[in-house]
């Protein structure tokens, strides 16, 4: 199985795929291209419809777009285990995870993903809301499972999740307590921190995801 992510330091989408293969201890191959140069296109576009990442090629098979990758492996793979096992409990963790892979636009454009810096963006007040939403979100899930996944267990949602919490630590955003208790777990989980320091290592330059001051 072969998994095709970008630059490790920007690309929100390829972690979210990434992460959840790796949790879960699922063994790929990772083809990684560098976001915006010729390659990029040029490796993806004889393999798959859209030059967008990631994408997954598992024997003769091509997924695209993360959350399709994920629900793929929750069910080729893991058996559903990647979603809680409780139905109602699923239904809710399905319905923050689509929200999180169609919203909070304003956030997206105004804070990319740029886990090597320390930034300050002057934000809207659209951005504005969306923190405050995913902080209730992160917050309210907290009230039920304290200290630990959104849900209890690692699930797909903390994988769509998880480039938001490296986001708010890049821009020093400020959360109530409980969001902030889930941020950190999520920080100190060991795959994350696999993930970081390979991006930490990282010296190519995206211009457009370079945003906000430097905080010195």
């Amino acid at each position: 199985m072969q998994l095709f992510i970008g630059n490790k330091n920007y690309s929100t989408w390829s972690l979210r795929a990434w992460y959840l293969l790796s949790k879960f201890n699922i063994s790929f191959t990772e083809q990684q291209l560098i976001l915006d140069t010729p390659e990029f296109y040029e490796a993806l576009k004889s393999k798959f419809p859209v030059q967008k990442v990631p994408a997954l090629i598992d024997a003769e098979l091509t997924v695209w777009d993360s959350l399709a990758i994920c629900e793929y492996i929750n069910d080729a793979y893991l058996n559903g285990a990647a979603w809680p096992s409780e139905i109602a409990q699923r239904a809710r963790a399905r319905s923050l995870a689509a929200e999180m892979h169609s919203g909070f636009a304003a956030l997206r454009n105004e804070m990319p993903m740029n886990i090597r810096a320390k930034r300050h963006v002057e934000l809207s007040e659209q951005a504005k809301k969306d923190i405050a939403r995913i902080d209730e979100i992160f917050s309210t899930q907290q009230q039920s499972y304290p200290n630990t996944w959104l849900f209890g267990e690692f699930s797909i949602v903390d994988a769509m999740f998880a480039p938001v919490v490296l986001r708010f630590k890049t821009y020093q955003v400020t959360l109530s307590h409980a969001a902030q208790v889930y941020c950190q777990h999520v920080l100190s989980c060991p795959v994350m921190q696999s993930w970081i320091c390979e991006a930490l290592k990282e010296t190519d330059i995206v211009d457009c995801d370079e945003a906000g001051e430097e905080i010195k």
